[in-house]
């Protein structure tokens, strides 16, 4: 997508579609929508006085040949309640338009900004959710709607050239947005086609085009570095793990903190011997969600250069029954010297994990953030649209919690309590790897931060959020990139 600003009056944008936005009880001059000529407001002031113009949320009105316009339409998209508008909102907004515009043949699009004075993030979010919208899983679909695609934003000042600050928004947010499409794309790639090789491959690429230090374990790095939670999962499948590391640490930056960015990295969970139902399985080649958001932050640090040490961990493999596969009741050695009592083959995820912590702190890393699709039980807590956040260290948590709210990403804080560990405790080896049905979500977080130990430590449950199983008004059906933009955020707040 080509994205610029244009800087002549409204009234002279040449576009095939200009945006605006008014708020429910005054669409027609509120909002963006205030700055129309008055010829055009007479014409929304019919529309709104016959309650074909309502202002709600994402209502989609289009009008064509707009008196006093040089654009061929305008689109006026309802923002709901002004006191609830925000930066998160006006994401979304665009992001509606530009599917609404897309599925109507229209190619490029104007989105008006505030007559104020744009503001730096309100032109981050207007490009991200741009950007985000223009994406669709369908690349194996032989016929594709004639490749429906936005192919020019224009950002229309009415006014003169953006300053540096609003210049620098629009890039970061490409960079951003870029990079969450990205992970959507590597979560939505069937599992046939996305194994634990072809994903080493693609972040080989993708370092080498960006500029990270990247490094690719095998099985025998991993039985040398004594994995045996990591290989406890991998052993059943014949398709051989891989153990993903990406290195960002800029000459200029400090020493500490070394964060620690670990990821899931299952590319089809079968649940093993203690196999789940077929209902939804396909959705299992989306497992690997967590690992994909990592390597995604990581992509956007390479391109907006924090001064800041970070290392991803991103344990690859698949989770299948065979002869070779873990079964209930063995035990395993992890990395940590800990041993763990394997109840379910299907809770998985936290075996992976425990050995990947282990090894992020063997890097040196002091601060450790995982993201993993880690139990069907935050879904049951938190529904599709939040993700459950878990960690020992408070401080941490609220970097988190603070940044997801800045990045427009809904995160929710789970209750952590020493009387959860007695339900994955086990009677032959020191820990258990499920604790069974109750308190699922907080019972399995626990047990993966038992390998971080003392450092601060934070668990993104993003199994409700990896995945939208309906079209929204802003975004496909699909991979959702989720955690993304919330890690970003955290990560540069944190280099300044």
């Amino acid at each position: 997508m080509r994205i610029e600003f244009r800087t002549e009056p409204l009234t002279h944008v040449p576009t095939s579609a200009l945006v605006v936005f008014g708020f429910e009880g005054s669409p027609a001059s509120s909002g963006t929508a205030a700055r129309l000529p008055s010829e055009v407001h007479a014409a929304l002031e019919e529309l709104q006085a016959a309650r074909e113009l309502t202002g709600k949320n994402y209502e989609c009105t289009l009008l064509h040949r707009p008196a006093g316009l040089a654009a061929q339409k305008l689109l006026v998209v309802g923002a709901g309640k002004k006191e609830k508008f925000s930066a998160a909102h006006l994401r979304r907004l665009a992001g509606c338009a530009g599917r609404y515009l897309r599925a109507r043949g229209i190619r490029e699009l104007a989105w008006v900004l505030e007559s104020n004075g744009a503001e730096p993030k309100a032109v981050q979010a207007i490009v991200e959710g741009a950007i985000l919208a223009d994406y669709d899983g369908d690349r194996y679909r032989t016929e594709r709607e004639g490749e429906r695609r936005i192919d020019f934003l224009s950002l229309a000042t009415g006014s003169g050239t953006p300053g540096e600050s609003i210049q620098a928004a629009l890039e970061r947010a490409r960079i951003i947005a870029e990079a969450q499409n990205f992970t959507r794309d590597l979560v939505n790639e069937p599992s046939n086609r996305m194994t634990p090789t072809r994903l080493a491959e693609q972040v080989q690429e993708m370092a080498a085009h960006f500029g990270l230090e990247c490094q690719v374990l095998g099985t025998q790095e991993i039985h040398e570095l004594r994995m045996g939670a990591f290989w406890a999962v991998a052993q059943g499948s014949d398709e051989p793990p891989r153990l993903i590391i990406l290195r960002y640490a800029p000459p200029d930056a400090p020493e500490a903190p070394v964060v620690g960015l670990i990821g899931k990295g299952i590319t089809f969970d079968t649940g093993g011997i203690s196999i789940k139902p077929s209902e939804n399985l396909h959705e299992m080649k989306t497992d690997m969600a967590g690992g994909a958001a990592m390597l995604a932050v990581m992509q956007v640090l390479a391109q907006l250069k924090p001064r800041l040490r970070v290392v991803a961990v991103v344990p690859a493999t698949e989770n299948m029954p065979s002869g070779k596969a873990a079964k209930p009741g063995d035990v395993v050695t992890s990395m940590s010297g800990k041993t763990i009592e394997i109840l379910n083959t299907d809770a998985e995820g936290r075996l992976l994990l425990a050995d990947a912590l282990t090894y992020a702190k063997q890097l040196g890393c002091t601060v450790l953030i995982d993201a993993a699709t880690l139990t069907s039980a935050i879904t049951i807590a938190l529904g599709n649209t939040t993700t459950g956040v878990f960690g020992w260290n408070q401080e941490w948590v609220n970097r988190v919690l603070a940044s997801a709210a800045a990045a427009g990403e809904k995160m929710w804080q789970m209750p952590l309590d020493d009387d959860y560990r007695e339900l994955y405790k086990s009677a032959i080896a020191d820990l258990a790897n499920t604790g069974g049905r109750f308190g699922g979500a907080i019972t399995a977080a626990m047990f993966v931060g038992e390998f971080a130990g003392d450092t601060p430590w934070v668990h993104l449950d993003i199994a409700g959020t990896r995945w939208s199983n309906e079209e929204k008004p802003d975004l496909a059906k699909g991979p959702t990139g989720a955690a993304v933009r919330t890690l970003v955020h955290l990560l540069m707040n944190l280099a300044s």
